[in-house]
């Protein structure tokens, strides 16, 4: 709560405070309104705040305000509104074109000065205010008793020492009283570019009587500062063996120019080391800037200076070896470092700025120390070097593998594993590609040119899969498909889990999918069947009819029913969050997984189990490489136990480690694998029989044959409604023979009195002059001996000779208005296929990179030595245990999630595979009719 400190005037008191509670409901506003707080009415707001306490201080109003209010809560409603005026301002969205003023924190210090004069402290010279974004220490003194005086708390490591009395009487002398306030902000203030972390201070001298500001600048001695940085991780401490007669050396990148380096390098005995720096390369005797020698007296650290580092970032280095003491063997040097830097605000330039201040070698990675000769806002720098390794020590560093065999050891299992692996997964490749391929089917009739794609997916359960012959009837709006067998004599079909693709070319289209009849005969060993879901996709339209199944065709399970019609499901049920998500899921574990698709993986997908056990152990090596590479931070003893087995426990500490290395695995596990995952397969022989006009050889032409195939257009015309065409009974003669090219004569002039042209009509005349043109050959080919009389033989090649002809111009009239539709192929589609040799780019660069992992992998664990080795396999369990387990299942759920959410069905078939397969079946077409084009 808040209260206005705008006077005002009235006729009994004189000036007061007005408590109408306006400084609330300007706070309130600003906060509900859109587009604030700005920087204009922060800054007003702020004025108004200062404007109100000085009224206050200098009108001496506490002895009125007493009768009326207590002076504890008027100072309490003064700190929380600057409080909420600091809070708000950093929720300033506009701050590039409507900045919060420069001046802010100042004038909040202002009025945090003044209400600290209306405190009584009694008999006490200190004062303490604390508000939620800081704290304000005050003390009152005469200038005696401020050399050497300490402001702030030593207890929680955050005061400023004033220097001695001969560097303060000068400026302090002819100060009666002089009252020291020291403000510590938990939060910058001011931007800094990231270069000022932790606490920040401010430190100001008052003259105690006129509170006026007393400048104090260019002292003899230096002010000490100590301010914390809660958010500072702790340094890596890096153990090297130091061998005899050689010396270890450390690399660091210092960024800033301006910062102070710390070097800690602590053995583990009682000897003195000499510590040298040098710039760009490792030193040598001729190439050093500076060298020291530290003991336990110095506690074997070493500040570099600024000035020592030429101001110059970039690479540096530090050696280190004995001097003057004896080598033991086991002699190890934990090293350590970071950088700090002592900044103060600039008034008049608004910056940041480091002169006058300096790091004093008090400083900790957790508490910056500075010394500084003027009064200002103090603030500190950090960075905490990270974990690095010295390539140049490798031979060094492998030849200690007989003493830290752990890493090797453990990567060698690995290398194992992954080979023997490998060998099984190239076998397994190799079996499942003749499974790949999608199926002709060899009842086809030839003539036909209208082509749907059926796909079968067998369910994943115990003793899904069928040993029976398998056939399928297709029902549409016009017209029906033939019953077809679903077979394949290169491949054996609808194993468990298996997902068949059959390419059923049919006379004329069918219209709308409406039915799906499935059989078999019961035959096999194992003729039971589950199905799980079939799809029909019309090839020309890019129509797609799904048909949830999801029972057992058997005569022991289920219903005991061998033959069933399915409805096509509505298009409400096909993009229900239910089916999408149960698809997403199940396609999702077995592709998306990368762990367990190695076992089971798509039978479609062109990446290969062989690509998936590489990526899983290139992906392992990387989590290897990362996860040792920030393992090895100080222990947290205050972190949470999650559980123990005996001497053996897993801290909370080491659980983020592992949850920190697995989402680094994402950007290079995505790289791999997508470029695996699209690559366009390479197209195989369609065939091993062939179907090459070199290869065909066409069966013996008789009577019965060519009986038996006019029967068969004739059969397959009539099924559609619209042709109006009814069934002949069995032929048996020449007679029946021209019976039924008189009604085929009949039905091509239905077709040329049809005025409006549609595919169906397009298809039909396909059909049948194709089936003409193959008679005519067969008619031409046979003995007219067999015919009953020269004249009917005569007279039945001049019938079929016409009915070509006219079904020639029944084509092209239709063709003309109504031209057939093609397969299309969607750009987007096949845009998101590599190229083939793209396989190779995958490979160097999973070699490449598990070849890295595993180098740094090694130097690593060799550094750390064997008993830091053995408890980092912890940390690895818990990471691969994560990976597996945790973030690869959450990946693929929330991929599920995320599709059926947008309510995006799993995508069909559409490669240059269903082409290859329609040429096939343009070939036959061909080689029946003996016409290259139709």
């Amino acid at each position: 709560m808040c209260v206005s400190l705008r006077p005002t005037q009235t006729t009994h008191r004189g000036p007061y405070v007005q408590p109408d509670l306006e400084a609330d409901l300007k706070l309130y506003e600003m906060e509900t309104t859109v587009g604030e707080p700005s920087g204009r009415n922060t800054e007003k707001f702020i004025d108004d705040m200062l404007e109100g306490t000085k009224y206050l201080i200098s009108k001496l109003l506490i002895s009125t305000l007493m009768e009326d209010y207590n002076k504890d809560i008027i100072i309490s409603h003064i700190k929380n509104c600057t409080t909420g005026i600091l809070f708000l301002s950093r929720e300033n969205c506009h701050t590039d074109i409507d900045p919060n003023p420069t001046t802010l924190f100042e004038k909040a210090s202002d009025i945090f000065d003044a209400i600290s004069l209306l405190i009584d402290g009694g008999d006490q010279d200190n004062l303490i205010i604390r508000y939620p974004t800081g704290t304000l220490y005050q003390s009152r003194n005469a200038p005696a008793k401020l050399s050497n005086s300490v402001l702030g708390s030593v207890k929680d490591g955050q005061f400023v020492k004033l220097p001695s009395r001969e560097a303060l009487w000068p400026k302090l002398g002819n100060y009666t009283t002089v009252v020291a306030q020291l403000t510590l902000l938990s939060e910058n203030p001011h931007p800094s570019d990231g270069n000022v972390s932790g606490t920040v201070c401010s430190l100001k001298l008052n003259d105690g009587l006129t509170n006026e500001y007393i400048h104090l600048a260019n002292l003899t001695q230096m002010i000490e500062i100590f301010m914390n940085n809660p958010q500072a991780s702790t340094p890596t401490n890096i153990p090297v063996l130091l061998e005899y007669n050689t010396k270890a050396v450390i690399t660091v990148n210092v960024s800033n120019s301006e910062s102070t380096l710390f070097v800690s390098v602590e053995p583990n005995a009682n000897v003195s080391l000499q510590l040298v720096l040098a710039a760009g390369s490792p030193p040598n005797q001729t190439h050093f800037s500076h060298t020291t020698t530290v003991s336990p007296t110095e506690n074997y650290r070493w500040m570099i200076t600024p000035e020592m580092l030429r101001q110059t970032p970039g690479v540096w280095y530090v050696s280190a070896s004995l001097v003057n003491s004896t080598w033991k063997p086991g002699l190890t040097l934990n090293i350590t470092s970071f950088t700090g830097q002592c900044l103060y605000w600039d008034t008049d330039n608004e910056t940041w700025s480091g002169d006058g201040c300096q790091v004093g070698n008090k400083s900790t990675p957790q508490r910056i120390h500075c010394l500084c000769n003027h009064l200002t806002l103090f603030g500190g720098s950090f960075f905490v070097a990270p974990n690095y390794v010295d390539l140049s020590r490798t031979s060094e560093l492998f030849s200690t593998v007989s003493e830290n065999y752990v890493v090797l050891a453990l990567l060698c299992a690995f290398f194992g594993l992954y080979l023997i692996t490998l060998l099984w997964a190239c076998y397994s490749d190799r079996r499942a590609r003749s499974k790949r391929k999608m199926t002709l089917l060899e009842d086809n009739h030839p003539a036909a040119q209208y082509n749907y794609l059926i796909g079968v997916q067998t369910s994943r359960r115990k003793n899904a899969g069928t040993t029976a012959n398998v056939t399928v009837k297709v029902m549409g709006s016009e017209g029906d498909s033939d019953t077809h067998n679903l077979v394949d004599p290169e491949k054996p079909v609808f194993q468990r889990g298996a997902f068949d693709i059959f390419l059923l070319a049919t006379p004329f289209p069918m219209g709308e999918v409406r039915n799906l009849r499935l059989q078999h005969d019961n035959s096999g060993g194992h003729p039971s069947w589950y199905i799980d879901k079939v799809t029909v996709q019309d090839l020309q339209t890019r129509c797609v009819f799904h048909f949830f199944c999801d029972c057992w065709l058997s005569s022991d399970h289920g219903d005991n029913m061998t033959k069933k019609t399915f409805n096509a499901a509505k298009n409400n049920e096909v993009k229900s969050f239910r089916n999408i998500f149960h698809t997403r899921t199940s396609n999702g574990f077995r592709d998306e997984h990368i762990w367990v698709s190695i076992v089971d993986p798509p039978s479609r997908s062109p990446f290969t189990r062989a690509q998936r056990v590489s990526c899983c152990m290139c992906l392992l090596l990387c989590t290897m490489a990362i996860n040792i590479a920030f393992w090895n931070i100080p222990k947290d003893e205050n972190s949470l136990v999650l559980f123990s087995f005996g001497s053996l426990e897993v801290t909370w500490q080491e659980l983020m480690v592992g949850i920190q290395s697995g989402l680094l695995m994402f950007p290079i596990n995505i790289l791999i694998i997508t470029i695996f995952r699209s690559i366009r397969p390479r197209l195989t022989s369609t065939s091993k029989k062939g179907h090459s006009a070199e290869n065909f050889t066409p069966p013996p032409v008789t009577v019965a044959t060519i009986l038996k195939d006019t029967q068969e257009v004739i059969s397959s015309v009539s099924s559609s409604p619209r042709n109006n065409l009814s069934d002949m009974h069995r032929l048996e003669s020449t007679t029946d023979l021209g019976l039924a090219l008189a009604r085929v004569h009949e039905f091509i002039h239905l077709m040329q009195g049809e005025s409006e042209s549609d595919p169906h009509w397009v298809y039909c005349s396909k059909f049948l002059l194709a089936a003409l043109c193959h008679l005519l050959m067969c008619l031409e080919k046979l003995d007219e001996r067999q015919f009953l009389s020269a004249h009917e033989y005569q007279q039945t090649v001049n019938l079929t000779n016409l009915l070509v002809c006219k079904a020639e111009m029944v084509l092209s009239s239709h063709l003309v208005y109504c031209p057939p539709p093609v397969m299309k192929t969607k750009k987007r589609a096949a845009s998101c296929w590599l190229p083939w040799w793209c396989v190779i780019l995958g490979w160097f660069l999973l070699l490449s990179i598990s070849g890295i992992s595993t180098y740094f992998t090694l130097v690593y664990g060799f550094t750390y030595g064997q008993v830091k080795s053995t408890k980092w396999v912890v940390s690895l369990g818990l990471s691969l245990f994560q990976s597996i387990f945790i973030l690869q299942p959450l990946k693929v759920i929330g991929l599920a999630v995320f599709f059926a959410l947008m309510l995006k069905p799993v995508a069909v078939e559409e490669t240059e595979e269903i082409e290859q397969v329609m040429t096939e079946q343009q070939e036959k077409c061909r080689q029946y009719s003996g016409r290259h084009t139709l």
